[in-house]
């Protein structure tokens, strides 16, 4: 399948983005990628390999792992075997403790995927087919995961048990799992995790401690020893996305402005070195999965609870500042970015969370 080009319809809110340059160009929507199969209404976390601009996407709906190839802007294929959408016990999409895929990662020639059944599924690259199945010992769904390339190490989250814990894998021949942190105090589970090739640390974020929404923050883990470096305070914020800019600076997705949450909208950015928080950017919130151009010098968040309506929030990493909010659509919480191009990818379901009217397809967001 082509690309679809076509112009957005709502223009970008918001002021002109950063590219390491003024006046720089907007994003905007340039197109759309179909799926097939089943409608997209459940999907999970994207990612894109940087070497060969390969587009993995966590498709619930098709209990599989969708794979477009970004330079030409086509559909490749999708890996099956995931555990796919789970109901409710009213019958209503869907049971997220129990549901997958959910994150996936690339780790050298390999995918490495986390299933709602409690297991990482290694995936093949060359000949896209499941070749390991990892069981992490959970009752819930394996979340969101990062690598470590240069000790080759997998560290993945199982944020739906009671405790969470976070489980370190090695991606060498037999994928051992060297270790497991249990965090009694991590009351919401954890999300987004990052591997920093600064100082060779994971970085997960932590939503909730002791049942106190206000209360939140970074847990900086060594790959090596399977323990705790450091936590980082960050206050009113429930983190789910994470993103690593210039210098010490790590964008925050925030959950904050969901309605049941009591929290002003924000998003913020942290240095990991002080701990300090040094940006807030109110007025945006409702975050799941965030992400980086470095090159183009822009964060990225997929808030699809944000308070005015699903929107994907570009901010200027050079000032910390929100530069545009582009509308989106139903279930719009993914998002992943291209160096090479300068293209962002954010999937929309056909309907999610009561909203209706969306593609059911990914949308391409760019300054041609």
């Amino acid at each position: 399948m082509r690309i679809v080009t076509k112009l957005l319809l709502s223009a970008a809110v918001g002021m002109s983005a950063f590219a390491g340059a003024a006046n720089a160009a907007e994003l905007r929507q340039i197109g759309t990628i179909s799926i097939p199969g089943e409608p997209l209404n459940s999907f999970d976390i994207s990612f894109i390999d940087q070497s060969t601009g390969l587009y993995f996407l966590a498709d619930r709906s098709n209990k599989g792992i969708d794979v477009v190839d970004t330079k030409k802007g086509t559909y490749v294929g999708r890996v099956a075997g995931m555990v796919g959408p789970i109901m409710k016990k009213d019958g209503t999409c869907c049971n997220n403790d129990k549901s997958g895929p959910n994150g996936v990662v690339i780790a050298g020639k390999e995918a490495w995927v986390g299933d709602g059944d409690s297991t990482v599924k290694v995936i093949d690259l060359k000949t896209m087919k499941v070749v390991d199945t990892i069981k992490t010992g959970g009752e819930a769904r394996a979340d969101e995961l990062t690598y470590d390339p240069k000790d080759q190490i997998i560290a993945v989250a199982n944020n739906a048990d009671e405790p969470p814990f976070l489980s370190f894998i090695s991606t060498k021949p037999g994928h051992k799992i060297l270790g497991k942190l249990v965090m009694e105090h991590f009351t919401d589970g954890m999300e987004q995790t990052a591997y920093n090739p600064a100082d060779g640390l994971f970085y997960t974020d932590v939503p909730e401690l002791d049942k106190d929404k206000t209360k939140g923050g970074l847990m900086v883990t060594d790959p090596k020893t399977a323990k705790v470096v450091k936590m980082i305070s960050v206050d009113s914020c429930v983190p789910h996305g994470i993103a690593f800019g210039p210098g010490s600076n790590v964008f925050l997705g925030c959950n904050a402005g969901v309605p049941r949450l009591g929290l002003p909208a924000k998003q913020v950015v942290v240095d990991t070195k002080s701990g300090k928080t040094v940006a807030e950017i109110s007025g945006v919130g409702g975050s799941d999965e965030s992400a980086v151009n470095k090159k183009a010098g822009q964060y990225y968040g997929a808030l699809n609870g944000n308070p005015g309506g699903p929107i994907l929030a570009v901010i200027d990493a050079k000032t910390n500042t929100l530069a545009q909010k582009i509308p989106t659509g139903p279930g719009a919480h993914s998002v992943a970015a291209n160096e090479s191009n300068g293209r962002v990818y954010v999937p929309i379901a056909v309907e999610a969370n009561g909203l209706k009217g969306g593609c059911g397809c990914i949308t391409v967001f760019g300054t041609e």
